[in-house]
């Protein structure tokens, strides 16, 4: 009997030091915040008219976190230049230097919704015909 006792002893012994030896510290994952979606993505979109609620006839992803991307013709640039300028589509929508354009107003509209770092976007701009549009300082709405 005592033998019995002594062999289950033993066992109990080292079942005890096997879960010592396996129970440890668990570790906790970095903290960060993951999301589904990007925290810089816009969807750009032109419309007829002065509505911006109107359907749009051009449209266009643009992801610029973790990598350039999207359907936008120029990602890279477009997102370089939403970086430079902090994403002032205003500044964006100004004509750039140099352009000429007829004065026949023929309205487009172009809408910025979406997300850039973190913070939610919407942004809306009438332009006077679309060649004043394909005027504007920069890539982001040259699409």
């Amino acid at each position: 009997m005592r033998k019995i006792a002594g062999g289950l002893a033993l066992a109990a012994a080292l079942s005890i030091g096997c879960l010592a030896t396996t129970v440890g510290t668990a570790h906790a994952a970095p903290a960060g915040t993951t999301s589904l979606y990007p925290p810089s993505s816009l969807v750009l979109s032109v419309a007829p008219g002065e509505d911006a609620t109107a359907v749009a006839t051009r449209a266009v992803t643009l992801t610029c976190q973790p990598k350039a991307g999207g359907s936008h013709p120029a990602p890279t640039a477009a997102c370089a230049e939403l970086g430079v300028t902090g994403a002032d589509f205003a500044h964006m929508t100004e004509s750039a230097d140099g352009s000429f354009c007829t004065r026949e107003y023929d309205p487009v509209t172009v809408v910025a919704q979406g997300v850039w770092e973190g913070r939610n976007v919407s942004f809306t701009h009438t332009f006077g015909n679309s060649c004043l549009q394909q005027a504007a300082r920069g890539t982001v709405f040259h699409f």
